[in-house]
């Protein structure tokens, strides 16, 4: 018996600690608090973190390929904001998509551009473009904060669609969750997210294009942005800019590091962004029926966020020596 139990404890790591966590918390939500079981309810709980775990997803890749991008939420409420009002304004449906589409990826690659070729750390850069983002959109291309789905368009008509009684952004974060792991684990391009982030000198020697894949890494991150800015206007049938300056941004890099993604680069993967959004979705549920105020809910999450932090850089050192982005 001895000898199983420290078999079980050396193999604990982050991601099995989170999920016992998240498994212990549905447990006592659902002897606790009446209603938390109905299939409404567990419902309610995929829903609301969909657009997270969507988010997460994108940011993921790029904290595993040894980066951040601070500017996703802003790329995904002021593109989406910026769509709706092309919309509105009288534009083709597929010519204001396909204006913003190339705005939203010129983002991204000016966000890697910049990472890669300049040198500048990505903190600055992202917190900088998204900051820029906002202002510019907000000034000079919508007149106000909430921007409305004009009637009957397909961004209001996709807030609608259920199979089998479920909505429709489950399936796609499903799906989106499904091909990120394909992408990550079984493509040249994923297994060179996972190198560049291990060492990323080393895989300049090896021949492996840094550079290119870093600017590759913001472009997909903003893509998956803009796509949870669709579902969120989906959902409300409007996007409100003032979401930028909410915490949803902690939100995600709560939902990355707490379920196991090392910021040192190089480790973890779509089943560590399910483990997170999941511990997260259940205990704001949890939370929400308890009635605990937001602010105090903000409290919580901030210590969780901290203690995430400390717990990674304890399990996933920075090897200074291979701090390093770059390309021959």
């Amino acid at each position: 018996m001895g000898g199983n139990a420290g078999i079980f404890l050396r193999n604990l790591n982050q991601e099995r600690i989170v999920l016992v966590v998240a498994v212990l918390i549905f447990l006592a939500a659902v002897i606790g608090l009446p209603g938390f079981l109905t299939s409404d309810n567990l419902i309610a709980i995929v829903r609301s973190i969909a657009v997270l775990g969507i988010l997460a997803l994108g940011m993921s890749i790029v904290i595993i390929g040894r980066g951040i991008d601070l500017s996703m939420v802003a790329i995904m409420a002021m593109s989406v904001a910026w769509y709706l009002q092309l919309l509105n304004d009288g534009m083709p449906n597929l010519s204001a998509f396909a204006l913003v589409l190339a705005g939203v990826l010129a983002i991204g690659l000016v966000n890697g551009f910049l990472v890669a070729y300049a040198d500048v750390p990505a903190i600055f850069v992202t917190l900088a473009s998204g900051s820029f983002v906002f202002g510019y959109v907000r000034s000079q291309l919508i007149p106000s904060d909430a921007v409305p789905v004009p009637q009957g368009h397909w961004v209001e008509l996709l807030g609608g669609l259920r199979f089998l009684d479920v909505p429709v952004e489950i399936y796609l974060f499903v799906a989106l969750s499904a091909v990120t792991f394909l992408f990550l684990r079984y493509t040249k391009w994923g297994r060179y997210v996972y190198y560049a982030g291990d060492n990323p000198v080393a895989a300049r020697n090896i021949g492996i294009p840094v550079r290119a894949m870093l600017v590759l890494r913001y472009a997909l991150s903003a893509l998956l942005a803009f796509v949870a800015g669709l579902l969120t206007a989906a959902s409300l049938h409007s996007i409100n800019t003032r979401v930028v300056n909410s915490h949803l941004l902690y939100d995600i890099v709560l939902v990355a590091v707490i379920g196991g993604i090392g910021l040192s680069g190089g480790k973890g993967g779509v089943r560590n962004v399910l483990v997170g959004a999941a511990l997260i979705g259940i205990m704001l549920n949890a939370m929400t029926i308890i009635d605990i105020p937001l602010l105090y809910q903000n409290l919580i999450k901030s210590v969780i966020l901290l203690f995430a932090i400390i717990i990674d850089g304890l399990l996933n050192p920075r090897d200074e020596q291979t701090a390093q982005q770059g390309d021959i």
